[in-house]
C-alpha cells in the first residue's frame, strides 16, 4: 500500500482503518465499502481475507489485476432455463450490504425458488445487516426465471439477487 495520504479527515487514517476492521469484527459485518473523494477503500473478511484499496487515479490498474487475481463467487446451485426474452426479465437487487438469506428460518424451505410466481409484495429473501433481519419484497410481479445468490453468501449494495420474467 503506497502512501496513503495524512490528512485529518482521510478514510485511510491507521486508527480509523483498525476500528473499521474492529466493528466489523463486532458486528459480523463481511465487507466494508467507503468512498472519499475519487478515493474508495472496499475492506472484506472471510476465507481470503482480502483488503482492497482503489484510487481513481493511480491505484485502479493495479487493484484490477489483484481483483483478477483473487478467485471471485462461485456460480449459484440453481441455473437460469434457456431461452428467456430478456425484455421482459426484471432483476431483484439487494438494497443494502449483508448476507443473503433464501429462507426465514434454515430448516425451512425458501421463500422463493426458480418457477414460483410473485406479487410486488412477495417477500423473495432476507438480507442481514448488523444484526438487523430485513424481509425484500419482489417489488414487481412475474415468475422466478433464476435465483443468483446462494444461501448464507455476501451481498453488496445493488447486486443483482433475482431475475423475474414478468410476462408469465
Amino acid at each position: 500500500m503506497a502512501s496513503m495520504g495524512s490528512s485529518s479527515g482521510d478514510i485511510f487514517d491507521h486508527r480509523k482503518l483498525r476500528r473499521l476492521v474492529q466493528l466489523m469484527q463486532e458486528h459480523d459485518l463481511t465487507e466494508i465499502d467507503l468512498r472519499q473523494a475519487e478515493t474508495r477503500l472496499r475492506i472484506r473478511r472471510g476465507p481470503e481475507q482480502v483488503a482492497q484499496i482503489v484510487e481513481a487515479t493511480g491505484f485502479a490498474a493495479a487493484a484490477a489485476q489483484r481483483a483478477a487475481a483473487v478467485p471471485g463467487p462461485q456460480p449459484p446451485a440453481e441455473t437460469p432455463p434457456p431461452a428467456v426474452d430478456e425484455a421482459n426479465i426484471v432483476t431483484i437487487r439487494s438494497p443494502m450490504i449483508g448476507t443473503f438469506y433464501s429462507s426465514p428460518k434454515p430448516d425451512q424451505p425458501p421463500f422463493v425458488k426458480v418457477g414460483d410466481r410473485v406479487s410486488s409484495t412477495t417477500t423473495v429473501c432476507i438480507v442481514e445487516a448488523m444484526k438487523v433481519f430485513n424481509e425484500i419484497p419482489a417489488e414487481v410481479s412475474g415468475t422466478i426465471v433464476a435465483v443468483l445468490v446462494d444461501n448464507g453468501e455476501p451481498v453488496e449494495y445493488n447486486q443483482p439477487l433475482f431475475k423475474v420474467d414478468t410476462s408469465k
